[in-house]
């Protein structure tokens, strides 16, 4: 039989959820006020530049950024206009389409990443002790264990 949560795990549930969500938003309304980009445009241009050539299959780079590919192929057309990617046929495998990195794209890609970074340390890093660093690495790290199980 399973145990429900006690009200003190609820509570303590209820708190990190709430408080990620903050911290998530948070992060995202400064991204697009400093950049221009939003938390997804800013994910897709991260898996690709950390790809060989700055392309990939789209079914790969759903995976990178842990889409459904619905979600990327929705996505996607709103990059395409503004020139922070392309499409183009896969040369070795003529049903799938790769997309690539532009210039533009890696440009604004790398105008963004010191202005994230450093609202990553303000909001996150220096919110926290190093110890609180270690607790919350290891959070992460039982989370995803018992995700990656299949609980």
């Amino acid at each position: 039989m399973r145990r429900l949560p006690a009200r003190d795990e609820l509570k303590t549930w209820r708190e990190f959820i709430e408080t990620a969500e903050a911290l998530r938003s948070a992060l995202a309304t400064r991204l697009h006020h400093d950049t221009g980009l939003s938390p997804a445009d800013y994910a897709v241009l991260l898996a690709l530049s950390e790809a060989d050539g700055g392309r990939l299959r789209s079914s790969e780079l759903a995976e990178r950024c842990g889409w459904e590919r619905s979600r990327l192929s929705h996505h996607l057309p709103r990059m395409e206009r503004r020139d922070l990617i392309r499409r183009e046929d896969c040369p070795t495998d003529n049903r799938g389409a790769e997309i690539v990195l532009t210039r533009s794209g890696a440009a604004a890609f790398h105008a963004a990443t010191v202005p994230h970074l450093t609202a990553v340390r303000e909001l996150f890093v220096d919110a926290l002790t190093p110890a609180q660093l270690a607790a919350a690495a290891d959070l992460a790290a039982a989370l995803r264990s018992r995700l990656a199980d299949g609980a």
